[in-house]
Protein backbone atom coordinates (compact mmCIF):
# COMPACT_ATOMS: atom_id res chain seq x y z
CA UNK A 1 0.00 0.00 0.00
CA UNK A 2 1.37 2.99 -1.17
CA UNK A 3 0.99 6.25 1.32
CA UNK A 4 -1.25 8.19 -1.03
CA UNK A 5 -2.80 4.99 -0.70
CA UNK A 6 -3.08 4.55 2.98
CA UNK A 7 -4.11 8.32 2.86
CA UNK A 8 -6.79 8.64 1.64
CA UNK A 9 -7.70 4.97 3.61
CA UNK A 10 -7.50 7.04 7.25
CA UNK A 11 -9.55 9.89 5.50
CA UNK A 12 -12.09 7.73 4.84
CA UNK A 13 -11.47 6.56 8.37
CA UNK A 14 -12.09 10.04 9.95
CA UNK A 15 -14.90 10.37 7.60
CA UNK A 16 -16.89 7.25 9.36
CA UNK A 17 -15.59 7.98 12.64
CA UNK A 18 -16.59 11.38 12.47
CA UNK A 19 -20.24 10.51 11.46
CA UNK A 20 -20.51 7.83 14.29
CA UNK A 21 -19.41 10.36 17.08
CA UNK A 22 -22.65 12.67 15.31
CA UNK A 23 -24.86 9.75 15.72
CA UNK A 24 -23.67 8.91 19.43
CA UNK A 25 -24.43 12.39 20.00
CA UNK A 26 -27.75 12.61 18.39
CA UNK A 27 -28.69 9.39 20.13
CA UNK A 28 -27.85 10.42 23.86
CA UNK A 29 -29.99 13.71 22.56
CA UNK A 30 -32.99 12.07 21.23
CA UNK A 31 -32.71 8.98 24.57
CA UNK A 32 -32.61 12.14 26.67
CA UNK A 33 -35.70 14.09 25.40
CA UNK A 34 -37.33 10.65 25.03
CA UNK A 35 -37.05 10.31 28.99
CA UNK A 36 -37.62 14.20 29.75
CA UNK A 37 -41.51 15.45 29.97
CA UNK A 38 -41.38 18.39 27.61
CA UNK A 39 -38.91 17.56 24.68
CA UNK A 40 -39.50 21.41 23.31
CA UNK A 41 -38.86 22.98 26.05
CA UNK A 42 -35.38 20.98 26.63
CA UNK A 43 -34.86 21.83 23.32
CA UNK A 44 -35.30 25.57 23.75
CA UNK A 45 -33.44 25.67 26.98
CA UNK A 46 -30.43 24.44 24.90
CA UNK A 47 -30.98 26.93 22.17
CA UNK A 48 -30.46 29.42 24.60
CA UNK A 49 -27.57 28.09 25.73
CA UNK A 50 -26.24 28.03 22.80
CA UNK A 51 -26.63 32.07 22.10
CA UNK A 52 -29.65 31.53 19.50
CA UNK A 53 -32.65 33.23 19.39
CA UNK A 54 -35.45 31.21 21.41
CA UNK A 55 -37.96 33.10 19.37
CA UNK A 56 -36.74 33.02 15.96
CA UNK A 57 -38.77 32.01 13.11
CA UNK A 58 -36.63 28.64 12.41
CA UNK A 59 -36.09 28.18 16.24
CA UNK A 60 -40.16 28.54 16.36
CA UNK A 61 -40.61 25.88 13.22
CA UNK A 62 -38.49 23.46 14.57
CA UNK A 63 -40.21 23.35 18.37
CA UNK A 64 -43.43 23.30 16.65
CA UNK A 65 -42.30 20.03 14.50
CA UNK A 66 -40.84 18.99 17.79
CA UNK A 67 -43.47 19.22 20.18
CA UNK A 68 -45.84 17.07 17.55
CA UNK A 69 -42.76 13.75 17.76
CA UNK A 70 -44.48 11.17 19.74
CA UNK A 71 -41.99 10.30 22.58
CA UNK A 72 -41.95 6.63 21.33
CA UNK A 73 -40.03 8.09 18.13
CA UNK A 74 -37.44 9.39 20.31
CA UNK A 75 -36.73 6.36 21.63
CA UNK A 76 -36.47 5.04 17.82
CA UNK A 77 -34.24 7.94 16.79
CA UNK A 78 -31.94 7.07 19.88
CA UNK A 79 -31.67 2.97 19.38
CA UNK A 80 -30.97 3.44 15.18
CA UNK A 81 -28.67 5.89 15.72
CA UNK A 82 -26.76 3.79 17.89
CA UNK A 83 -27.49 1.07 15.61
CA UNK A 84 -25.76 3.07 12.99
CA UNK A 85 -22.87 4.44 15.03
CA UNK A 86 -21.86 0.80 16.29
CA UNK A 87 -21.47 0.41 12.39
CA UNK A 88 -19.78 3.47 11.47
CA UNK A 89 -16.95 2.87 14.33
CA UNK A 90 -16.78 -0.71 13.20
CA UNK A 91 -15.76 0.70 9.58
CA UNK A 92 -13.54 4.03 10.76
CA UNK A 93 -11.60 1.73 13.24
CA UNK A 94 -11.32 -1.03 10.54
CA UNK A 95 -10.11 1.66 7.82
CA UNK A 96 -7.62 3.39 10.47
CA UNK A 97 -6.15 -0.28 11.38
CA UNK A 98 -5.41 -0.90 7.61
CA UNK A 99 -7.32 -4.30 8.03
CA UNK A 100 -8.50 -5.89 4.76
CA UNK A 101 -11.75 -7.09 6.23
CA UNK A 102 -12.81 -3.66 6.77
CA UNK A 103 -12.53 -2.12 2.98
CA UNK A 104 -15.00 -4.98 1.93
CA UNK A 105 -17.11 -4.33 5.08
CA UNK A 106 -16.83 -0.64 3.94
CA UNK A 107 -17.96 -1.14 0.35
CA UNK A 108 -20.81 -3.32 1.43
CA UNK A 109 -22.24 -0.97 4.02
CA UNK A 110 -21.82 2.29 2.59
CA UNK A 111 -23.28 1.02 -1.13
CA UNK A 112 -26.22 -0.63 0.90
CA UNK A 113 -26.89 2.70 2.41
CA UNK A 114 -27.06 4.99 -0.95
CA UNK A 115 -30.71 4.20 -1.85
CA UNK A 116 -31.99 4.97 2.19
CA UNK A 117 -29.95 8.27 1.36
CA UNK A 118 -31.65 8.80 -1.65
CA UNK A 119 -34.97 8.41 -0.58
CA UNK A 120 -34.26 10.65 2.23
CA UNK A 121 -33.15 13.79 0.00
CA UNK A 122 -36.23 13.01 -2.06
CA UNK A 123 -38.15 13.26 0.77
CA UNK A 124 -36.30 16.58 2.77
CA UNK A 125 -33.59 17.89 -0.25
CA UNK A 126 -30.61 19.28 1.85
CA UNK A 127 -27.41 20.31 0.28
CA UNK A 128 -25.54 18.76 3.01
CA UNK A 129 -27.56 15.44 2.07
CA UNK A 130 -26.20 15.57 -1.28
CA UNK A 131 -22.79 16.04 -0.60
CA UNK A 132 -22.20 13.48 2.26
CA UNK A 133 -24.39 10.92 -0.95
CA UNK A 134 -21.58 11.86 -2.84
CA UNK A 135 -18.81 11.14 -0.67
CA UNK A 136 -20.14 7.97 -0.42
CA UNK A 137 -21.16 7.07 -3.98
CA UNK A 138 -16.95 7.82 -4.29
CA UNK A 139 -15.80 6.03 -1.36
CA UNK A 140 -17.40 3.03 -2.68
CA UNK A 141 -16.05 3.61 -6.27
CA UNK A 142 -12.86 4.29 -4.43
CA UNK A 143 -12.92 0.72 -2.71
CA UNK A 144 -14.26 -1.37 -5.07
CA UNK A 145 -11.48 -0.23 -7.42
CA UNK A 146 -8.87 -0.74 -4.53
CA UNK A 147 -10.51 -4.41 -3.91
CA UNK A 148 -10.07 -5.13 -7.79
CA UNK A 149 -6.53 -3.47 -8.18
CA UNK A 150 -5.27 -5.81 -5.07
CA UNK A 151 -7.18 -8.84 -6.38
CA UNK A 152 -5.55 -8.56 -9.87
CA UNK A 153 -1.94 -7.78 -7.67
CA UNK A 154 -2.75 -11.19 -5.94
CA UNK A 155 -2.92 -13.25 -8.68
CA UNK A 156 0.16 -11.73 -10.48
CA UNK A 157 2.31 -12.55 -7.78
CA UNK A 158 0.70 -16.29 -7.54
Amino acid sequence: MTKQDTGLIRLIAIFKLFKAITLIAVGFGALHLFHDGNPADSVTLWIAKLGFNPGGHYVDLALGKLANIPPKDFKDLGIGSFVYAALFLTEGIGLWLAKPWAEWFTTIITSSLVPLEIFEIYRHPMAAKVIVLLLNIAIVVYLVLRIRKERSNLRATH
